[in-house]
């Protein structure tokens, strides 16, 4: 059976790789971004396939009318890919009020416009698929990017709720931790703060740690996404990649022991 997607953030990275693989798969997708010119090459391939959305997904009117177009284009709708988001690097206290509160309009309010928007879609017909593309990094933050990391954690929270609200009415939710790809993230789409003197040394300690590894190209977790989309039963959380995978273990290994560690303190109250 064809299936039809719509994919936020579709011109680059992890979003165009998805819409590849769907493509290539014979299903049909409806593509969102701010600016969809990039994605002319695959119009050309796949003409009655793929229909292009210019949206900006901070504009919550403009979602809503965008996903009342995306279902008139092919009848219904059944992967929705919530994967539009941009990354402020910086530290906390570097961070200007315009910078956190357009961050999250995307990497947040973003997300959860769409998901207000695709449900009632999704409810009326009695099926469908949500895929929150999160980060690996959330429910943890990192110097640095700890902005980044709160927006995907509240997503990845929210994420929760919504799965336990939809499951009776046949709707799925996997939040999709992805690990670090070559997606442009830190350069196209990376808005940096206003550097503090202060932390020079902690931003050089940050540069050595992380090296110049861009990651894997985004075709590599299409196919992890293109078997999530198909199960019956698909798992509400999955870490994609099998480095961060290890990662994730890891840290919440690493909680697990701080928990213990403080038990004593823990145990004094009741509550």
């Amino acid at each position: 059976m064809t299936r039809v997607w719509f994919i936020t953030g579709a011109s680059r990275g992890l979003g165009r790789a998805f819409a590849e693989a769907a493509l290539a798969a014979g299903d049909q997708v409806v593509a969102a971004a701010r600016n969809v010119q990039p994605l002319e090459d695959l119009v050309q391939r796949y003409p009655d396939d793929l229909v292009r959305l210019p949206l900006d997904v901070s504009d919550r009117t403009a979602v809503f009318e965008g996903v009342d177009r995306a279902v008139a284009a092919f009848g219904r709708l059944d992967v929705v890919v919530n994967n539009a988001g941009a990354m402020l690097l910086g530290m906390v206290e570097e961070a200007t009020e315009e910078q956190l509160r357009a961050h999250f309009d995307v990497n947040f309010f973003g997300a959860v416009w769409v998901t207000q928007a695709v449900v009632p879609h999704l409810r009326a017909q009695g099926s469908g698929h949500l895929l929150q593309v999160t980060s690996m990094g959330a429910g943890g933050g990192f110097a640095s990017t700890g902005m980044y990391a709160a927006g995907k954690s509240a997503l990845d929270s929210i994420s929760q709720a919504l799965a336990m609200e939809v499951e009776p009415f046949g709707v799925k939710v996997t939040i999709l931790g992805m690990g670090g790809y070559d997606t442009g993230l830190f350069t196209a789409g990376t808005t940096m703060t206003e550097p503090n003197p202060a932390y020079a040394e902690l931003r050089a300690r940050l540069a050595e740690m992380w090296g110049d590894d861009a990651g894997p190209d985004p075709s590599t977790a299409a196919p992890v996404v293109m078997e999530v989309a198909g199960m019956p039963e698909p798992p509400t959380r999955l870490v994609v990649g099998s480095a961060s995978y290890d990662i994730v273990l890891q840290l919440e290994q690493g909680r697990a022991e701080q928990y213990r560690a403080w038990e004593r303190l823990s145990r004094m109250a009741p509550g």
